[in-house]
């Protein structure tokens, strides 16, 4: 049994379907500036090929109807990380890109952001020089994109009596960094003082598992 060939639109009904569909507020509220009016333009270019000219030149339905379903495909493409709140979240990385910066050039420049009442500043560098200190101390491995909260889970074995205070430490980090919220000297004091505590601590590592015994 044959299946039913496709209903191909006019020039008039594959304008109407895709101005509806890319008329719908999610696309007109996540579409990049520009997307309006390349769509605009479209429009038009759509809207004279039913118009008065030479029938010669007249672009077949199924070429339109064509072409509309790629311009909505491309639109979609376009708006779906706008469309997607997941997709909109920024990342929660500790560090940046800039993956080369030393434990002690991140005190360097929280001491200097503190000395001119950055707090904002030098309460992220502080708990980064943290972070980067254990990874060089080998206490925990290098990962790119590591968020707070997995420095918290990381760090919390190897220095369990200051698992509350890191808790504390990557919350503040988030708050201030990700959350906007306002950085105060008393905030970079506690960081810093973790800091230095977590510098000279002697991290408690998993013993050993014993070597099988001879089964021979």
């Amino acid at each position: 049994m044959s299946a039913e060939p496709p209903v191909l639109p006019d020039s008039g009904q594959a304008r109407q379907w895709a101005a509806e569909e890319l008329a719908k507020p999610e696309y007109r509220e996540a579409q990049p500036s520009w997307l309006g009016k390349a769509w605009q333009d479209f429009l038009d270019w759509l809207a004279s090929l039913g118009g008065p000219g030479d029938a010669g030149g007249a672009v077949p339905s199924p070429v339109i109807a064509i072409v509309v379903v790629l311009v909505v495909a491309v639109a979609i493409i376009l708006a779906r990380p706008r469309l997607n709140p997941a997709a909109r979240r920024p990342g929660k990385d500790v560090f940046d890109a800039d993956t080369a910066t030393t434990a002690d050039d991140f005190r360097r420049r929280a001491d200097g952001s503190a000395a001119a009442g950055r707090w904002e500043e030098a309460v992220v560098d502080r708990f980064r020089a943290l972070v980067r200190s254990a990874e060089d101390r080998t206490i925990i491995d290098p990962q790119p994109g590591r968020t707070a909260d997995e420095v918290v889970r990381d760090l919390a074995v190897p220095f369990t009596t200051y698992a509350p205070q890191l808790a504390w430490a990557a919350a503040e980090f988030d708050a201030v960094r990700y959350g906007g919220k306002p950085a105060r000297q008393e905030i970079y004091r506690e960081m810093l003082r973790l800091d230095q505590e977590l510098e000279s601590a002697k991290p408690h590592r998993s013993p050993a598992l014993p070597e099988p015994a001879d089964l021979r």
